[in-house]
């Protein structure tokens, strides 16, 4: 098996990094910095999502699994104590997969040319530096509202613990194929009238978001963030591929969700499932 790890960067994180490379090589393991079929990421969430967007291409081939070395990680399962065990585990054990869905995003421009096309873990927001954003939602190309606010979040069943839950959106398990849509401070009075709750949309309907106002709009997929001009439509959708995680035991989704939100010590919470 061919694998990689990518580290945080901070000390310990690259310490662990060091130490898991030379005993997986000498269990007779292949460092493939191109093709792994493992990626270990040793650091927290966002270490994760870099690893995912630097294999975005491999997504049927690699799989993911992490160490956390800071605040709990919601998706690293392993802690740094536990990194001898999990060496063992990649060595000798073959691992299962989990999928997640992912949120397709696409975004294209009314000059036309090639539309840009975006995969995020956790979500992709749609903001504004100059005043609020004003658009047309349709699903399933159909008029659904015209909304006016300080943005729009679209998150995947994972990324509904995010940035989606302090938007006050709901949790959604990843086994449900399904993308949901967030207001963020929404303008609602006598002219302008929003639906005011979040939207669960399923795999077959499309959410299609079309400017009013001629303005650029900073677009985030996941981590980062980028400045588009002239934007036509946002499409937004399940997308048909999907994050592979490794699991060597099993670590269920509501259980990380205690952990991290409603566990007084979710290390410890963690540590007593398994």
């Amino acid at each position: 098996m061919k694998f990689k790890i990518v580290s945080k960067g901070d000390e310990r994180s690259n310490s662990i990094k060091a130490t898991m490379k030379q005993y997986l090589t000498e269990f007779g393991l292949a460092y493939d910095k191109e093709e792994p079929d493992l990626v270990v990421s040793v650091g927290g969430d966002g270490t994760l999502l870099e690893a995912f967007h630097r294999y975005v291409h491999r997504l049927n081939k690699t799989a993911f699994i992490g160490i956390h070395t800071g605040h709990l990680g919601f998706y690293a399962d392993w802690l740094p104590s536990e990194m001898e065990k999990l060496i063992i585990e990649i060595a000798k054990t073959p691992f299962q997969v989990v999928e997640y869905p992912l949120l397709e995003v696409i975004i294209r421009s009314k000059t036309g040319g090639k539309e840009d096309r975006y995969l995020a873990v956790n979500e992709s927001t749609i903001k504004t530096a100059d005043g609020s954003v004003v658009f047309d939602v349709e699903i399933k190309g159909v008029h659904f509202e015209t909304f006016r606010g300080d943005g729009l979040c679209v998150s995947t069943p994972s990324g509904s613990t995010a940035y989606n839950k302090a938007l006050g959106g709901g949790i959604i398990h990843p086994s449900l194929e399904a993308i949901q849509l967030t207001e963020m401070a929404s303008i609602n009075n006598r002219v302008f009238r929003t639906i005011g709750s979040p939207l669960i949309l399923p795999k077959h309907h499309t959410l299609l978001l079309k400017p009013i106002a001629d303005r650029s709009f900073l677009i985030t997929i996941d981590h980062f963030t980028k400045t588009y001009a002239n934007v036509k439509s946002i499409q937004c959708r399940v997308a048909t591929e999907k994050i592979r995680f490794a699991r060597f035991r099993p670590f269920p989704f509501w259980n990380r969700v205690r952990d991290s939100f409603v566990a007084e010590d979710g290390v410890d919470a963690r540590l007593k499932d398994k």
